[in-house]
Formats: C-alpha cells, structure tokens, sequence
C-alpha cells in the first residue's frame, strides 16, 4: 500500500460487515475512493446495499459485491468469505463494522438482549475473523474492528454492549498476537458521530457533546478516514484502538 498513490488501495479488496447504511456505507465510500473493490455485506438492508452499490458501480464498474448474510450463522461465514475472494481474487481488508445497539437496564437484562449483543458485537467479528484468516494471511491485510469508547467507559444502562464492545477492543489486541506478523488487526472507537436511530432529544445531545473537548459531534466521514488511515499509511500499526471521539475519552 503506497501512500503517496492518489489510488493507494487499487487492486486491493476489503470486505465491510454492515456496509449498507450509516458509518459502514461511509466506510465504503472511503474504500472504494481509495481504489478498493468493496464487498457491501447487509443482513435486513439488501435494498440500501444494493442502491449503494450501484451509484459505486457508475464510478468504476466491477467494483462492487453484495454479499446478504445473518452474521450469527456462524457455520455460513466460510462461504460469505468465499464470495468475496471468487469475486476479486483475494481479500486484503477486513472491517467489523456490524452491530446493535440498545439499552439493557440493569434489572431487565434478559438471555435473548444478551445472546444479540455479544453475538453482533463480539461473537460474529471473532468468527468472521477466523473465517477470513486464510485470505487475510495470503495477501498480507488488515482487520479493523469498529468498536466504541463506551467499551472504555461504560455508558449507564448500556452494560451489555459496552461489555460486548470492552470484549471487541482485547479481542483487537488477542487477534493482533494471533494474526502476526502477516496480518495487522486495529480498531477505530467512535464517539459522538452519529445519533442512535431511535433518536435523541436535544438536550441529551448537547449534553454529551458538552464532553467533548471539541465541542462539536463527529461526522461518519470522520471514522471512515481512520479506517483508511489503517488501510493506507499505517503499515507499523497493529493491536492499537484509536478513539475518534472528539476528545470525550480524555474525560
């Protein structure tokens, strides 16, 4: 990977779990601006991928995968990989981007809430992960799990996804020893940059940005060129999260 290419992942191919909507589209934008063929994987949002898709494939034809697969199904994970690797020949680029994210209060917790969030927030990147290893290994790639401050700091009636995301961020550092030396595996922690789905009241949003040494939210943009940061200038760089976060974990 060439840093100084204005193209400094053509040729290469990445993978992006979640890739339909929100932070993972904008991942996959960046990607594939930097030359990358991309494989979109949804689960529930084959439309958003599939329109993603095809606005990506106008810019470079042949550029683009859906692959629609449960990321639970651990025993199918093999095959989604294959996908990928049929499709362009190889996989450099691994990016754990899928998850849920709900509040668990504490009381309340029950076995089907926990199953989930351990499951698309742990329990899946560790075995897409595994299933990938050979390609990885093969090409010499790159994992980059998106995990979260809150698995540094808990958020208050969060516990089970910041435990879920606490477990990412050491599983980042255990599959950097694992992988090594052929394959780097990082994580990028986002803070404020996009609000949840179901919504957030103003006051709560001006609340947690007033945290933020920056005083302002983030944007997608702005975890999708950590991502590429990873991808393209960082080849020293493995077992480290790197927070973008406005400077909220600093307090």
């Amino acid at each position: 990977m060439n840093p100084g290419n204005t193209l400094p992942l053509a040729g290469q191919s990445a993978l992006v779990s979640g890739g339909a909507r929100r932070v993972g589209a904008e991942i996959v934008r960046h990607l594939h601006a930097a030359g990358a063929n991309v494989a979109i994987h949804c689960h529930h949002s084959h439309d958003e991928a599939a329109a993603l898709a095809a606005a990506l494939e106008a810019q470079r034809p042949g550029s683009t995968l859906v692959v629609q697969a449960d990321l639970l199904e651990i025993e199918a994970l093999p095959a989604l990989v294959a996908q990928v690797t049929a499709r362009f020949a190889g996989l450099q680029l691994l990016v754990n981007n899928a998850s849920s994210f709900y509040p668990t209060p504490f009381g309340a917790i029950t076995p089907a809430a926990w199953a989930d969030l351990m499951g698309t927030n742990l329990k899946a990147p560790l075995f897409l992960t595994q299933a990938a290893a050979p390609a990885l290994r093969e090409r010499g790639g790159l994992v980059v799990n998106i995990v979260d401050i809150h698995g540094m700091r808990p958020l208050p009636g969060y516990a089970v996804y910041s435990t879920a995301k606490a477990g990412l961020i050491h599983l980042t550092k255990a599959l950097a020893r694992e992988l090594a030396p052929t394959v780097r595996v990082n994580a990028v922690a986002p803070g404020p940059v996009m609000w949840p789905e179901a919504g957030l009241d103003e006051a709560r949003q001006a609340e947690i940005i007033g945290r933020t040494l920056l005083g302002r939210a983030g944007e997608p943009a702005d975890i999708a060129r950590a991502v590429r940061y990873f991808a393209c200038d960082a080849p020293y760089v493995t077992g480290q999260v790197l927070a973008v976060d406005g400077g909220r974990s600093v307090r």
